[in-house]
């Protein structure tokens, strides 16, 4: 899993029948230590309702294609949580 915040939305009229009825969130991974960007921002499928602006957990690969509820859906990044809140123990860390 990774950490995200999603930054926006994507629209596709026309797509893979498989992918009708997905909700498709722009979103970019950050750095769960710090909140700095981590990697380009990508496309990800919301499957639990998530809004621009909130922070998200997202999975990949064969995950996501899980998560999505079928092994065929043509997905590389699955919505499967919103953060909430987060706790670091700095003292842990070096």
């Amino acid at each position: 899993m990774k950490v995200a915040k999603v930054i926006g939305n994507i629209w596709a009229t026309r797509k893979e029948e498989k992918l009708a009825g997905y909700k498709l969130l722009i979103v970019q991974p950050i750095n769960i230590l710090d909140g700095s960007m981590d990697k380009p921002p990508m496309v990800a499928a919301d499957i639990i309702g998530a809004g621009v602006g909130e922070t998200v957990l997202i999975v990949g690969g064969s995950s996501a294609r899980s998560a999505a509820g079928d092994m065929s859906v043509p997905v590389d990044a699955t919505v499967v949580g919103i953060v909430d809140d987060q706790e670091i123990d700095p003292s842990v860390l070096e």
